[in-house]
């Protein structure tokens, strides 16, 4: 059984992560928590339908988003009558990515879905912030879906790398499962710099092909360009349904020096995006 978690504001952007949720996973057996944080100050005047004297802030936005949660779950149900689903509905009084850490330790969550608003030019430094920060600060995979966006099956899946990976991410066989269950086409793409690559860096390339060998795994050379720009030359050639990417640690000078280049992606990508966490080699 998969246990997914749904955080939401109640924002249709919020709603439509969930939506893409409730079809990705139409054919598991799963236990969604649907996820609200607060805190009294950031809750509107028109939410607060009680007498705040009688209950104090904290109380009043409790009750408030106990009641948005019900009513998302009822909307939910609405919608997608999947008896392999069941719901369970998490308020608190915390800020959002210290309150999806506790959930995630307490819950045994697998994976996080959220909806992104992604970016436009300079906008991009205040939109997407809470995706960002989870993808930094929780150590399991994230699933980012844009605003706007409806479901496709993943039938044409992305999968950047620079073949530095570990062997023992564990998260890997999250790619497996979902090829398996699409029948996806792996596009296991390679931005090429002109420096050959490594002993290291081959025997990862080796790995990942045996590793997908009852998938249909092809991997691709994009040259002279960057990975963003390898991306965008890739996806004019081909639709592409799924972003998966590793998230590398970068130490503290390399992210004061180079914006890391799953930020940019993050910011601007217009197709679900899946952010696998690294593992030390």
């Amino acid at each position: 059984m998969k246990r997914i978690l749904l955080p939401t504001d109640f924002s249709e952007n919020a709603f439509n992560a969930i939506r893409y949720a409730m079809h990705f996973f139409k054919n598991n057996t799963t236990t969604f928590y649907i996820l609200n944080t607060f805190t009294p100050v950031s809750y509107h005047a028109g939410y607060l339908i009680e007498n705040p004297t009688m209950y104090g802030l904290e109380d009043v936005a409790m009750m408030n988003s106990k009641k948005e949660l019900e009513r998302t779950e009822e909307k939910i149900k609405n919608e997608f009558d999947n008896p392999k689903h069941t719901f369970k509905k998490l308020a608190s009084f915390n800020t959002l990515v210290g309150e999806i850490k506790v959930a995630v330790e307490k819950y045994a969550i697998d994976l996080i879905v959220m909806g992104t608003k992604g970016a436009t030019g300079a906008k991009e430094v205040f939109i997407g912030t809470h995706t960002m920060y989870t993808i930094k600060k929780v150590k399991i995979p994230v699933l980012a879906i844009p605003s706007g966006y409806e479901f496709e099956e993943p039938l044409d899946v992305l999968f950047p790398t620079d073949y530095k990976l570990s062997k023992n991410n564990t998260y890997l066989s999250l790619i497996k499962e979902i090829c398996d269950a699409y029948t996806s086409r792996l596009n296991i793409l390679n931005a090429y710099y002109g420096i050959p690559l490594r002993d290291t860096q081959k025997e990862i390339k080796e790995f990942l092909s045996d590793y997908f060998k009852e998938n249909t795994a092809i991997f691709h050379i994009e040259e002279e360009v960057d990975v963003i720009e390898a991306l965008e030359e890739f996806r004019k050639k081909y639709k592409v349904n799924l972003l998966i990417m590793i998230h590398n640690q970068h130490s503290f000078f390399e992210n004061l020096l180079f914006r890391p280049v799953i930020h940019q992606i993050a910011y601007h990508t217009n197709i679900p995006f899946l952010v696998i966490p690294s593992v030390k080699n």
